[in-house]
């Protein structure tokens, strides 16, 4: 990977991070700072003094901090690494323009790691990157390969007293293990070995934007893994140069699984697993419920099984996969028995998943959904308000607040009032509150025994917090 970085101009140039605290450009600074470059950052909510823990252990273990002031920002050696959408007027940005710094992406720096590798493997779609990226370092690990893993989530079976965040895993410079991102067209800087493609649906772009980004990044992959039981994933097929299909409802995907061996609990999710190009079966069983979950795990079998590991090594493997946080994360149960659940779900397909899982097991469901962004909100709100309203119940509710803003000139016209009145129109039962302390009040007060509640959305480190106080509230 040496020669990658070399190559890139990046060797012994210290690189500053803007916004580092955040589930993209944490493990991309960890990464860098385990090949040797040397990393600084600032971030807003640090400022803010949100989350001080994870900043109190960055500095810990050597990454400079600095107040979003310029001040970290010192020589024109240093590289900026912000995001695409980061506007001219942050002072990281202004001060590395007077200087003249050069200014990476955290995609361009990530990809210049990721195909610097001898052997790499891309995990992209719209949803589910993230865990079965954790699922393939979890295989890997588990098979003595020793990966480098760049993830958007805590990885709960690598984390360690000294790495409690981890999202990215320090391993072999020669493999690398990432999930890559369409929503800003980055997807295109990648060139895996093995690229994964687990489903395509509606989120930051448009349907005809995503088919000619996804298609163009399996035609750049050496060998192509591809979800079947997507239609819109399984008609770029013909643009791959090789591929390994898989699918829980595609009977004749290279791996799939026996319908009537399916068997779903609350906790979990087992079946037993057939490869079609040898007629060989597999016990199949994942610590994770849900059958989103089980495509997962094919999915992450296929990418192993297309990296030479043998495939009932990696069913094995996934039998001890501990999950990531925020996906599906049962936060707890309270003595009255309502349980608590974190979960990353913000899109409508992410969001879908969730319901189906909670909803595959009795009991209400209380929905806590604060949206990522108002510009997400305008691009996909009436298909995440037919996703609430198809998925629950009447007896079911959905509690929305504002969406997460942490500043900046992003239009604020369109709010979540908007969805939870599309929820009603489609039939559904919904409540906007616009603060969020006062959505946990009303969540409280409605729950009782037997309820779930799951706490949504994305962008904001403070979810995790909030799920736990109301279960604090409830005991």
């Amino acid at each position: 990977m040496d020669n990658g970085i070399k190559a890139g101009t990046l060797t012994g140039r210290p690189l500053f991070f803007c916004g580092i605290g955040g589930s993209g450009m944490l493990p991309l600074a960890q990464i860098a700072q385990g090949l040797g470059l040397p990393v600084a950052g600032s971030d807003r909510s640090r400022d803010q003094g949100r989350t001080p823990d994870k900043f109190a252990w960055m500095e810990a273990n050597g990454i400079a901090l600095f107040p979003q002031d310029g001040s970290g920002v010192t020589s024109p050696d240093q590289v900026l690494v912000a995001s695409a959408a980061i506007e001219d007027t942050v002072p990281e940005v202004a001060r590395a323009k007077a200087l003249g710094c050069e200014r990476l992406s955290r995609a361009e720096l990530l990809s210049r790691l990721f195909n610097a590798a001898d052997f790499s493997v891309a995990v992209a779609g719209t949803s589910g990157k993230s865990t079965v990226t954790g699922m393939i370092a979890w295989i890997f690990s588990e098979a003595g390969r020793d990966p480098t893993v760049m993830n958007g989530a805590v990885m709960k079976n690598f984390i360690s007293p000294t790495n409690p965040f981890a999202s990215a895993r320090i391993g072999s410079r020669d493999l690398f293990v990432s999930e890559v991102d369409e929503s800003d067209g980055s997807i295109a800087l990648y060139r895996p070995s093995v690229g994964v493609l687990l489903n395509v649906s509606l989120d930051h772009k448009s349907i005809e934007e995503l088919r000619v980004l996804f298609g163009d990044y399996l035609g750049a992959s050496g060998m192509a893994v591809i979800n079947l039981d997507s239609a819109e994933a399984g008609n770029l097929a013909s643009r791959a140069n090789a591929a390994v299909t898989f699918g829980v409802r595609s009977r004749d995907a290279d791996l799939t699984v026996d319908p009537d061996t399916i068997a779903q609990t609350d906790r979990g999710i087992e079946a037993v697993l057939i490869e079609n190009r040898r007629r060989e079966t597999f016990a199949l069983s994942v610590p994770m419920p849900g059958l989103h979950n089980l495509s997962n795990a094919l999915a992450a079998i296929a990418a192993a099984s297309a990296a030479g590991i043998d495939i009932a090594h990696a069913a094995f493997a996934l039998r001890s996969f501990a999950g990531l946080a925020r996906r599906f994360d049962v936060i707890g149960t309270s003595a009255s028995g309502v349980t608590v659940i974190d979960d990353f779900g913000h899109n409508p397909e992410k969001c879908a998943a969730t319901l189906r899982t909670l909803k595959a097991t009795p009991g209400r469901v209380i929905a806590f959904f604060q949206p990522h962004g108002y510009g997400p909100l305008r691009q996909m709100g009436e298909q995440l308000a037919q996703t609430f309203a198809r998925e629950l119940s009447p007896d079911d509710i959905t509690i929305m607040c504002d969406p997460v803003y942490f500043g900046g000139t992003v239009d604020r016209s369109v709010g979540s009032e908007r969805i939870t009145e599309l929820i009603s129109v489609n039939g559904g039962e919904a409540e906007y509150i616009s603060l969020r302390d006062d959505c946990a009040d009303q969540i409280v007060a409605l729950a009782r025994p037997g309820d779930r509640i799951v706490v949504m959305g994305a962008r904001d480190d403070t979810l995790t917090e909030f799920a736990r106080s109301i279960l604090t509230r409830l005991a």
